[in-house]
């Protein structure tokens, strides 16, 4: 059976978050697309997918007083996910959905947001003999229910015009973001590569895409984070 714990989300405003004990734990890298999303008064509503325990909508529920959508297709995760919305009494701001976001038209219709979120899985299903044999984190970790072209076509179904599309990724991957970007009308902006070590290679990336702009993109410098406190300062200087 497994157990649930109660952490601290990082240093966000005392926020908790409840996770399991010995596996699917909220990553690094939900708080840097979170730390990376920039919010102007004018963003009324916001959807993040694949959102896991919630850790993205709660880290952003405390740079805006938007309405949040999030979708979760496995129901233990996202049962973790209402549970930390509850007890952070975000309950009137952000809205949890268990259900497979392919259906998303569903449960929303055809509602647009001024910005989405996505923190995907990562890994095509290539070969088998690599998945997780822990079903739940196979399926967080591969593209088994969800496929990054998926994604991109509901992002771009959903967004307004100049609506803002937050990823992040890995770095082997950027072409095929590019690409997507372009045939779904979300034209990549900003790209800033992540780095661990300061003589490392960067294997993370943050995309900033908008719907409907201009072509264009703007190369940030390559962040590391090594120090992630820095490094969240380090995002005010960005966009």
């Amino acid at each position: 059976m497994k157990k649930e714990v109660l952490n601290d989300l990082f240093d966000y405003e005392n926020l908790k978050i409840y996770q399991y004990s010995d596996s699917f734990k909220f990553s690094l890298d939900s708080i840097l697309l979170a730390e990376y999303v920039k919010i102007t008064k004018k963003v009324t509503n916001i959807l993040d997918l694949c959102t896991g325990n919630a850790a993205i909508p709660l880290i952003l529920s405390t740079k805006t007083k938007a309405l949040i959508d999030a979708f979760e297709i496995q129901m233990d995760i996202a049962n973790l996910a209402n549970k930390s919305i509850n007890y952070n009494k975000k309950d009137n701001q952000i809205k949890i959905y268990n259900a497979d976001i392919k259906g998303i038209n569903n449960f929303i219709g055809e509602k647009k947001y001024d910005i989405i979120t996505c923190n995907p899985p990562y890994f095509k299903v290539e070969n088998e003999n690599y998945l997780n044999d822990y079903e739940m984190l196979a399926i967080a970790r591969h593209e088994i229910k969800i496929t990054l072209e998926d994604i991109f076509k509901i992002a771009s179904s959903h967004l307004n015009t100049k609506g803002e599309f937050y990823l992040i990724h890995r770095v082997n991957r950027l072409d095929e973001i590019i690409i997507l970007g372009n045939m779904y009308h979300l034209n990549v902006k900003n790209i800033e590569l992540i780095k661990t070590k300061e003589n490392g290679k960067p294997y993370l990336v943050l995309i900033r895409a908008i719907k409907d702009s201009n072509l264009g993109v703007k190369l940030n410098d390559v962040k590391c984070i090594a120090n992630l406190k820095t490094y969240q300062n380090l995002f005010k200087e960005d966009l």
